[in-house]
């Protein structure tokens, strides 16, 4: 799917294409809110943390639930696979993410 620039897309009279654009775009799954159900997309694996996470079972196509946030907001728990585990937001910030 080829993506145009708002200002080119609006000029196409394409005005729903836009927010279709806008919820495909990947997202930090530290940014989702409460209860949002998200698909992974991908996994900064390039460390050891990234495939620790992927160990964890934070692999593309995944559904995940942010459950809650620590008062401060780290850390995070997360709902997926059925186990509930938490990461920090350091962590959550290298796995992108689309809204359901």
């Amino acid at each position: 799917m080829r993506m145009m620039p708002k200002s080119q897309n609006h000029a196409a009279g394409g005005t729903s294409a836009s927010a279709d654009s806008t919820s495909s775009t990947p997202v930090r799954l530290s940014e989702i809110a409460r209860d949002q159900t998200v698909v992974i997309v991908s996994v900064d694996s390039e460390a050891a943390r990234g495939r620790r996470l992927l160990d964890l079972g934070f692999l593309p196509g995944t559904a995940v639930r942010l459950v809650r946030r620590a008062p401060l907001g780290d850390p995070i728990q997360f709902e997926l696979r059925g186990c509930h585990l938490c990461l920090r937001k350091t962590e959550a910030d290298s796995i992108r993410v689309l809204v359901e």
